[in-house]
């Protein structure tokens, strides 16, 4: 027999090459009463579609704008697998996405996920996939679609990435614009739920470097693992803006999500080119655990406000006689806005003492 013929000898299966798309599909069908609790009368396709079909609600808007972010976990990803718990994951995910898009007032409307990995192992994935919905449902957001992709060769069997995306609906009047803030103008945050999802690249090579075992609990933790404080999940803010961006009583001049490049990236694209943010760090009680990844890690405090959100997730802008106003509006909900310093002359610059 020809060397040709015995090549191509026997029958191959997607399955042969370690896809499994029957566990794909039965996995989606199982999950789809939990991504079906998202939705609302605006949702137009089930999963069984091409795609996410949604029809917003635009009556109350004069100028409406789309807005739209995109964004993934990173290097989280890799201690959640180091520490097997992924249960919070999801939440990081929507949370990255839509703490970016309330930054320009936008009501979230829907969310999309995109599920990559070696081999589909279904309890992680499910429970991914939960707290995405979970996470969704807080923000009052649609989860309408997404794709589990199952890529052995490209990823090892453990191995797992996971992108979003999400869009939003705004009036264009009230998009905070940084050319409206001015000298006098007060900073005012809400605080973290620890790292979120940005460092992780720093702090796991700092826990790598002083063989620290992360599953064991430290004095200082209150009986947790370091692993349970670095991977607690993101916090979400949507339901905290949208009540301060209906409210006509407070002038909000800007918001910026403490995400990757900490206080001076994230806070200066939302300040103009005349005017400094003057924050105070005494104001407010930088969590344990930030300190303790300082010391472990020697790092500069300069660098440690440039990487990371010392404890403040959402920082906003506002004028002098809406901070009684904001005060109240988030008291409803049980919630404190912390005030950080104010807006000075200067050059567009962050400056922390």
């Amino acid at each position: 027999m020809p060397e040709s013929d015995k090549q191509i000898q026997g029958q191959y299966t997607y399955r042969d090459s370690g896809v499994d798309i029957n566990k794909a599909n039965s996995l989606l069908s199982g999950l789809k009463s939990i991504i079906g609790s998202t939705h609302s009368g605006n949702v137009l396709s089930d999963l069984s579609s091409f795609c996410g079909l949604f029809r917003p609600e635009i009556s109350g808007y004069k100028n409406p704008v789309l807005a739209s972010a995109t964004d993934g976990v990173g290097t989280k990803l890799m201690l959640a697998k180091q520490a097997g718990d992924y249960s919070g994951i999801g939440q990081d995910l929507v949370a990255m996405n839509i703490n970016d898009l309330i930054c320009c007032g936008a009501k979230p409307l829907f969310f999309l996920d995109y599920i990559a990995c070696g081999k589909i192992d279904e309890d992680k994935i499910e429970s991914i996939i939960k707290s995405i919905a979970d996470a969704c449902r807080y923000c009052s957001t649609a989860l309408i679609g997404g794709e589990t992709a199952e890529m052995p060769g490209m990823y090892a069997d453990e191995d797992i990435d996971l992108a979003g995306f999400a869009l939003g609906l705004v009036d264009r009047e009230r998009i905070p614009e940084p050319g409206s803030v001015r000298e006098g103008d007060l900073i005012a945050g809400f605080k973290s739920s620890g790292f979120h999802s940005n460092g992780f690249s720093l702090i796991r090579k700092i826990i790598d470097k002083n063989g620290v075992d992360i599953k064991m609990p430290l004095k200082w933790t209150e009986g947790k693992s370091l692993a349970e404080l670095l991977l607690e999940p993101t916090r979400l803010y949507a339901p905290l803006i949208k009540d301060i961006i209906e409210d006509n009583k407070i002038n909000l001049k800007g918001i910026a999500n403490i995400t990757g490049g900490g206080f001076y990236d994230n806070i200066s694209r939302i300040i103009p080119d005349n005017v400094d943010a003057a924050i105070q760090k005494d104001r407010w009680d930088i969590p344990p655990v930030f300190n303790y990844i300082r010391r472990l890690g020697n790092i500069a405090e300069e660098e440690m406000f440039h990487v990371f959100n010392m404890g403040i997730g959402m920082v906003l802008i506002i004028s002098p006689d809406s901070l009684g106003n904001i005060k109240r509006s988030v008291g409803k909900k049980g919630e404190d806005i912390i005030l950080l310093g104010e807006v000075s002359s200067g050059k567009g610059t962050v400056r922390i003492s």
